[in-house]
């Protein structure tokens, strides 16, 4: 028994849990409902614009004029108490212009709806009672009826003297029964008509049973869907039955906005619940909402019902307000004293960040200084580098051509002393005009300069060994020098090994070459137009040609 009794109370615990998890994710969903209040508002306008404009159609009949009259004030019946009378008025001036008793009945009928809608019972009686009944027809009937059911039942509920709450129970009664003979028993109005009954009789299953078959024939977003999910959360009510009440108020609140029905009660009533569960901030928002809508469609009855509850929302609203200032004074107070130590502690911070800065200034300014000589030494390095590059070149260019000019000189020497003992032989042989002819031919002279440049050619090839690759390389790749077979070096690569070795001067060159100066200054010339790389900085890239350091 203990066990069956402890597992009872962890379902209903478990239950009460899944139900609280189950509000509050409606609730929320019904915030942001209320958010897209305006865009909801925006399709119905936009609905009613769109019947509205099928009276600018010409050539309209009264009668058709009467029936888009209607189209426009389904629309506004539920949304803007206001506008509907407006289209009634029209209505009635149409059926009268027209002498149709249907269509003047129709339209005494649909005020008599709005006017009981709206809390103006005597006024909705007066125009039922001014129903040609004689000349009702069988569509209109029920609505008849109806409008009459509706005005008891209200009266009724609302009624302020007790002595008449039973006159009007019977009335409503009356009226009850005719509408149900004249109705399907399958419709929406039986079924509400039936779901009532067993909810004024107590039987709930029941009630709730029908009420199940109206929610199956319609969807969220729609007034029949407010309506019929509101009637539920009635019947939850009355068995005191708060977390499903409130589920289904939720419910027909979301629907309301959705559907841009102005003329609504579930809020109002959401509003106490959440008021009498201390959820005082919801409870003023929602009220505050059901208070403009109220407004918006000008409903006596809304604003009568939201009198009872606005006042006291207000009132605890205000209370928990005027305690959440006083916490925030108390909160400023603390703060401000916060505040003033945190500024100490600023100032504090503030002159110890001064003095760190200035030791960073000074400690930065010797970095700079430091890296100012650190540049210098590094330029140096540089300088220095480049320089020993080119000691290093320039003695390896000395090692090279001293090599060849004693080996040259050696020569030179040895040929200067056969030639010596040759002519010395001649002369005492006596065989002058030989000696004569032999010291008369150039050929001794083209020897030596061709033997010059080999030498010349072979010792500048081994010390900058891919000169003419790389001198190419300078010029057009159609004006390229191709030096000729047996040849190292000709004329034009000659002139510029010898300003790469350093010797720019024209005369100078003219003169080691054994030709004028206006020859080397022309062979200077046309190389240099057929560089690709800038004329005036072509020797600049000669002088470039083989670079290298030694370590």
């Amino acid at each position: 028994m203990r066990k069956l009794l402890l597992l009872l109370i962890l379902f209903a615990g478990s239950w009460q849990m899944t139900m609280a998890s189950e509000i509050d994710s409606l609730l929320h969903q019904l915030d942001l409902t209320m958010k897209q209040r305006k865009q909801y508002e925006q399709v119905k306008l936009q609905k009613i614009k769109n019947i509205k404009s099928l009276l600018n159609e010409p050539g309209l009949s009264s009668s058709q004029r009467y029936y888009i009259n209607n189209r426009i004030l389904d629309e506004y019946i539920p949304f803007n108490f206001d506008s509907a009378l407006h289209y009634i008025d029209l209505n009635f001036q149409l059926a009268r212009d027209l002498d149709n008793k249907t269509m003047l009945n129709e339209t005494r009928i649909n005020l008599s709806g709005i006017l009981a809608s709206s809390g103006r019972y005597k006024e909705a009686l007066d125009i039922l009672h001014e129903v040609d009944r004689k000349h009702l027809s069988e569509k209109l009937l029920p609505n008849y009826y109806h409008d009459f059911m509706h005005v008891y039942s209200d009266l009724n509920v609302y009624n302020q003297v007790k002595e008449n709450a039973g006159k009007y129970y019977k009335l409503y009664k009356a009226y009850r029964d005719s509408v149900v003979k004249l109705l399907d028993p399958n419709s929406e109005a039986y079924l509400a008509i039936e779901e009532k009954q067993y909810r004024d009789a107590g039987e709930y299953d029941s009630c709730r049973w029908v009420n199940s078959k109206r929610l199956a024939m319609t969807q969220m977003g729609t007034r029949e869907y407010s309506m019929i999910t509101f009637d539920r959360s009635l019947s939850y009510q009355l068995q005191n039955n708060t977390e499903q009440r409130e589920k289904y108020l939720i419910l027909s609140a979301m629907s309301d906005i959705r559907a841009a029905v102005k003329d609504n009660a579930s809020m109002a009533a959401l509003s106490t619940i959440l008021y009498h569960q201390n959820k005082i901030d919801r409870a003023y928002e929602y009220i505050k909402f059901s208070f403009e809508d109220a407004a918006y469609f000008n409903s006596r009855l809304r604003y009568m019902q939201i009198s009872n509850i606005l006042p006291v929302v207000t009132a605890a609203y205000q209370k928990k307000s005027d305690k959440q200032k006083a916490h925030l004074r108390n909160l400023l107070i603390i703060i401000s004293l916060l505040s003033v130590v945190l500024l100490l502690s600023i100032l504090f911070i503030y002159s110890q960040v001064k003095k760190l800065a200035r030791a960073r200034k000074d400690l930065q300014t010797v970095n700079l200084k430091l890296r100012d000589l650190n540049g210098h030494l590094s330029e140096a390095n540089t300088q220095l580098n480049e320089l020993n590059s080119q000691l290093s070149e320039s003695n390896h260019v000395k090692e090279q051509y001293i090599g060849s000019f004693f080996s040259i000189c050696s020569d030179y020497i040895d040929k200067l002393d056969g030639f010596r003992r040759n002519v010395n032989k001649q002369i005492a042989d006596r065989e002058v005009s030989e000696l004569f002819e032999r010291t008369k031919s150039k050929r001794l002279i083209e020897d030596e300069i061709r033997e010059f440049y080999d030498n010349f050619d072979h010792t500048f090839l081994q010390i900058y060994p891919t000169f003419v690759e790389e001198f190419n390389a300078l010029l057009k790749e159609d004006e390229q020098i191709t030096v000729k077979k047996g040849e190292m070096l000709n004329t034009e690569l000659r002139i510029f090994a010898l300003i790469r070795l350093g010797i720019s001067d024209s005369a100078a060159i003219a003169k080691l070459l054994r030709y004028s100066v206006n020859t080397i200054y022309n062979y200077r010339v046309k190389v240099k137009n057929r560089a690709v790389v800038p004329r005036d900085d072509f020797e600049d890239y000669v002088m470039k040609i083989g670079e290298f350091s030694r370590e």
